[in-house]
């Protein structure tokens, strides 16, 4: 962005910090940088973090901008979380301070509140108005997160009623192809309800090619356009899974009942059927609509044991003779997709458990994937690669999941933070999928391997949405889009109904459709809210859990550098904490160019560097933890 002309008049989103200033935040289409012009707490008081405005900024002689003169454009939020504060008589609400910086007068109703009260209100017209009051003992800092990424927690009645009469239409099968007489099963975790996908493997033939099934819930038989349940599945948009809390895209009536695909349960489905030959090439695709049955519900542990040491579970039985052509089939897809490079996605996860009898944070594990993960990872990367190509050949508008080749300034970046963590990376000018691939393979195993892969996704960028097709370069794929989890994600739901039309006789697509891309374009925004809503949950219980460790030292690494210090993520736990730069020896610190080294008079800390650090506070309101380097 050219930021040579000052002042001037631009238009912006405003982002909050809660120490109570902001930033208007502006991005001029096309372009990379991002011009953040300061916000002081007056000027701030009348906005909500996300309001559109437009405003004048000026840049300072230290080439610092700051914004002056806002006017508000647009308000997209349309709730807040708050607590009651009462002062001289009159009642305010004290907004969620990443969401606002000053108490607002709460307009109580007829609800009768009482200072310290949780609440969530209403904003119109510039007015705050109460919705409802939290009872005592609710997760006050769940209601937070839920409110500030505007996620919703209850279906209408009428939504509700289109998922009781979808329940009235039997899985019949009709003209659907009979595949209930074909070993099927499905591997998720034993916690897992919404069961969405299936798989089935018929053995080689005579040429050495086999045929993986990959059969997918039908949801839009059930899920009609235009219908309530349909309109509030769309604004949502996905599933969105906090620790301790789920908030489902559509009904658990039919999410985790009438459409998972339960061991046992006739169920419809969309199979796209993959004729694999022995280099591991997907040589022909079939989709069809199908009734499954599926034979046995199986875990990524028991897959593992099957795939690793041939132990055959009590639950494998039934399919026990068809779990060395899945191990096949995963094995074939794995040599080809190595060949053509890009990196694995499964990851380390941390996952909290809870006290069932109090509901509080009990511990914090690390679950490492397993060849399991890996091998349905790749089944699912190539349903959707062939169901994108599929597409295409037919000029069929889909939302393709697309990710781009990282800009010079990114390899470069990428290389600096191979070498600050002691990999040699030799990315040159342009990183292609295979070097990704290399320098992924390096890293697997190493005792800092999470904070390596959460620095490198981040650097990589993210994938979006999109009617235009394109390579997705993470998976090394020319194309790409999500078939596979149609009862969590609208932008699956959306395929499967083109799928739908297009095998029923319908005719009349327009490739790149603009509806599509408009719809494409919502659900980015709507996953952008779940991520953060995810990621603010998991802090906040970081800071819960290790509130209880204040004072203990752990190992940890650089993975990221900002203006106000380091931020840490502590070895084997996948916990990230804030080492701010007064506290640092050396001082004072200043970040580099591109924030990959925080620079001081007598050391340097780079991304990737390994430190030692102790709990020196915790701040579960702001999902913060604050750590303190050991020596």
């Amino acid at each position: 962005m050219d930021t040579s002309v000052s002042p001037r008049t631009v238009t912006g989103r405003i982002d909050v910090h809660p120490r109570g200033f902001g930033f208007l935040t502006v991005q001029a289409p096309g372009a990379q940088e991002v011009l953040s012009a300061f916000i002081p707490p007056p000027d701030l008081n009348p906005l909500f973090a996300g309001d559109i405005v437009t405003g004048t900024v000026t840049a300072g002689a230290d080439g610092r901008w700051s914004a002056s003169g806002l006017s508000l454009v647009e308000r997209p939020r349309t709730r807040v979380y708050g607590e009651v504060v009462s002062r001289k008589g009159a009642l305010f609400l004290r907004i969620d301070r990443e969401v606002g910086n000053a108490d607002w007068v709460l307009d109580a109703g007829t609800t009768r509140v009482q200072h310290g009260d949780a609440v969530v209100a209403s904003i119109a017209d510039g007015k705050v108005v109460l919705l409802y009051k939290l009872e005592p003992g609710a997760d006050r800092s769940l209601e937070r997160i839920i409110a500030r990424h505007g996620l919703h927690k209850d279906f209408s009645p009428e939504a509700l009623e289109d998922a009781r009469r979808a329940r009235q239409v039997p899985h019949e099968v009709g003209s659907r192809r009979d595949l209930r007489d074909v070993p099927t099963v499905t591997v998720d975790a034993p916690s897992t309800r919404d069961i969405d996908d299936a798989i089935s493997v018929l053995p080689a033939g005579p040429d050495g090619a086999l045929r993986l099934l990959v059969s997918i819930a039908d949801v839009g038989e059930a899920v009609k356009e235009g219908t309530a349940l349909d309109v509030e599945a769309r604004e949502r948009a996905t599933s969105v899974y906090m620790a301790g809390r789920v908030l489902p895209m559509l009904p658990e009536s039919l999410s985790a009942d009438w459409l998972s695909l339960v061991p046992g349960a006739e169920r419809r489905c969309l199979t796209v059927e993959l004729r694999i030959d022995p280099q591991g090439r997907v040589t022909a695709a079939d989709v069809y609509e199908s009734v499954i049955r599926s034979w046995a519900r199986l875990n990524y542990d028991e897959v593992a044991a099957f795939l690793d040491r041939g132990e055959v579970s009590e639950a494998m039985a039934p399919v026990r003779d068809v779990m060395p052509w899945f191990r096949l089939a995963a094995a074939r897809l794995a040599v080809a997709r190595g060949a053509r490079g890009g990196m694995e996605f499964a990851r380390d996860e941390a996952r909290f458990t809870f006290n069932e009898a109090t509901g509080e944070v009990s511990g914090l594990v690390s679950e490492q994937p397993t060849s399991a993960h890996g091998m349905i990872e790749r089944f699912m990367v190539a349903a959707n690669e062939a169901i994108a190509t599929w597409m295409l050949a037919r000029g069929l508008p889909g939302v393709f999941r697309v990710h781009e080749q990282p800009d010079p300034q990114r390899v470069a970046d990428l290389n600096a933070f191979a070498e600050h963590s002691g990999f040699a990376a030799g990315f040159g000018r342009e990183l292609t999928p295979l070097a990704l691939a290399s320098f992924d393979r390096q890293i697997v195993g190493a005792a800092a391997e999470p904070a390596l892969r959460s620095v490198l996704r981040r650097s990589l960028g993210p994938s979006r949405y999109t009617v235009k097709p394109g390579p997705h370069f993470g998976l090394a794929a020319p194309l790409y889009l999500h078939f596979t989890s149609p009862i969590r994600r609208y932008a699956d739901l959306a395929v499967h109904r083109t799928l739908k039309g297009y095998l029923n006789g319908r005719r009349d697509y327009l490739d790149e459709d603009p509806k599509v891309e408009s719809l494409a374009v919502h659900i980015n925004g709507r996953a952008r809210a779940a991520n953060r809503a995810e990621s603010d949950r998991h802090h906040v219980l970081e800071a819960r859990w290790l509130a209880g460790h204040v004072g203990r030292e752990f190992p940890a690494r650089v993975v990221r550098v900002r203006p106000f210090g380091l931020i840490a993520q502590i070895d084997g736990m996948l916990v990230e904490g804030v080492l701010p730069a007064e506290g640092l020896p050396g001082g004072p610190f200043r970040p580099d160019a591109r924030e990959l080294s925080l620079v001081g008079k007598e050391r340097t800390f780079t991304v990737g560097m390994p430190v030692n650090v102790k709990v020196a506070s915790t701040d579960e309101s702001l999902g913060r933890v604050e750590l303190a380097l050991v020596s």
